[in-house]
């Protein structure tokens, strides 16, 4: 079983691989890089040959910071202008997210950034070209299908918990050593290593979603290594493995609600319809046009949830719905599919092998099936559609997991660092924005500044608001920090 939600950019969920690494581009033994032309993978075709990759080695365990290295894979395209700042890093969330595959992808979003700044991304440790984890094959993704991950019965109750180790045990076979050395703060010392290789003197940082929360994490280390930082779409740092479960049913209920608005319908009643075609999907899976396939109810919630991360897609989710209750589940399964990263051959993709390695690893908080039970009516009352399914995970996700958490919730304190430009959209479904309000004063007093976007979708920036886009291009391009509490609608 995967989780059912996690904190991702949208664009984590349906991205296909753009960009390889490797062959002869490596760091230079100096703890400089070598940057040589991106390759081809078996998935995709190499970039354009204004983007560059390279390969640099970190040590596997930052306690041992002589002993066994690693290596991420990074890419990069340089400033198009005379007037450089410097690099410019980003991270798209997750956990699990290739940088490197999203970065040529993302580049016309910041197209105005690339003026003044070197982009660059790269896959974080346990991430596709940077030791990737792969924790199942595709046909073991594919039988896990009809793990019913809202168990009603003792039966249904065991075999949920019992894929759920099983699936820990593929990801320490697979991982090894590194499945101990794959957290939020590892990755932290990673990206100042990046720094220091790409000869910046701070660090500039663009973190979207769960990168926001390694961006905190790496302000917190480094404080004086903070260059201009942008936060957007920002997971609550104060919140618990149960906290940010209930934060994402309060934020995925609050997007249906506003769908379902925007549709005629009264959320509560728009609700109790959904919620009655799961119910009728637990017991009897529809077919799709798809053979062998059949749409369940873990695959039409997931079908469900990926159009509500763009307000954009709220056509398509009303076609999808009403072709299920004809009776025809292909729609929701093949938005289900997106989210999962399934191509039409049944390849999956391993965003969420990785992000489940790093969150288990990061999350001490281990919910056992008795406390899931007694959380649940509060779960169902936060979100009648999704309660049960995010209330279940909390027990699932990391059950009988092979290393210890290390946290219960992040450090993002950073005195001493600049200002840091927390952005938070008042929409957000998977992040909602009292998570950025909780950034911007956990980084402290004259570090956090918030900024808030009226509007909706996972994310701010290049969403559509030119005072969201101008304000962060302003900080980021020339250092102008906006007033604490600037509202854009």
């Amino acid at each position: 079983m995967t989780r059912f939600l996690r904190w991702t950019a949208l664009a984590a969920a349906s991205a296909l691989l753009t960009a390889g690494c490797g062959g002869g581009s490596s760091d230079d033994g100096k703890g400089g890089l070598s940057w040589g032309r991106c390759k081809a993978t078996a998935d995709a075709p190499a970039p354009s040959s204004e983007w560059q990759c390279a390969t640099l080695k970190v040590p596997l365990d930052w306690s041992k910071p002589d002993g066994e290295t690693i290596g991420l894979a990074l890419i990069r395209a340089k400033a198009r202008g005379d007037d450089r700042v410097g690099s410019l890093l980003f991270n798209f969330g997750g956990p699990g997210a290739s940088g490197v595959s999203m970065m040529p992808s993302y580049a016309p979003t910041v197209s105005r950034l690339r003026e003044r700044y070197d982009l660059v991304s790269w896959d974080p440790r346990g991430v596709g070209a940077s030791e990737g984890v792969r924790c199942r094959g595709d046909k073991e993704i594919q039988a896990a299908e009809s793990v019913d991950v809202t168990p009603d019965t003792p039966a249904e109750e065991k075999a949920y918990f019992a894929d759920a180790a099983d699936f820990g045990q593929g990801c320490r076979k697979d991982a090894g050593a590194l499945m101990a050395h794959v957290s939020t703060a590892d990755s932290a010392r990673d990206m100042d290593r990046i720094r220091q290789a790409l000869g910046d003197e701070r660090m500039n940082y663009f973190g979207i979603s769960y990168g926001t929360e390694l961006g905190g994490t790496y302000a917190h280390l480094f404080p004086k290594k903070v260059g201009r930082m942008t936060l957007d779409a920002v997971v609550d740092p104060g919140a618990d493995t149960v906290g940010h479960a209930k934060n994402q049913a309060k934020g995925f209920q609050r997007a249906l609600n506003g769908y379902l608005e925007s549709t005629g319908q009264s959320p509560r009643a728009g609700s109790r319809k959904i919620t009655a075609l799961l119910r009728r999907l637990d017991a009897r899976p529809l077919p799709t046009g798809t053979p062998g396939r059949k749409l369940t109810q873990t695959l039409a919630a997931t079908g469900i949830i990926l159009p509500l991360y763009s307000k954009d897609s709220w056509p398509t989710l009303t076609s999808a719905l009403e072709a299920a209750e004809r009776g025809d589940g292909s729609e929701l399964l093949a938005l289900a599919d997106g989210y999962n990263e399934r191509d039409p051959s049944g390849r999956y993709g391993t965003t969420t092998h990785a992000q489940r390695v790093i969150s288990c690893l990061d999350d001490r908080q281990r919910p056992t099936a008795a406390e899931t039970k007694r959380l649940l009516p509060e779960f169902e009352r936060i979100s009648p559609v999704f309660g049960s399914f995010l209330g279940w995970d909390t027990a699932g996700w990391c059950h009988d997991w092979p290393v210890p958490g290390q946290h219960d919730t992040p450090e993002v304190s950073a005195p001493g660092a600049p200002p840091v430009l927390v952005v938070g959209n008042t929409g957000d479904p998977a992040t909602p924005y009292e998570g950025a309000r909780r950034m911007a004063d956990e980084l402290g007093k004259g570090v956090g500044v918030l900024l808030t976007w009226r509007g909706e979708g996972h994310g701010a920036y290049g969403s559509g608001s030119d005072c969201v886009d101008s304000t962060v291009d302003a900080y980021l391009l020339d250092g102008s920090v906006p007033k604490d509490g600037k509202v854009c609608s």
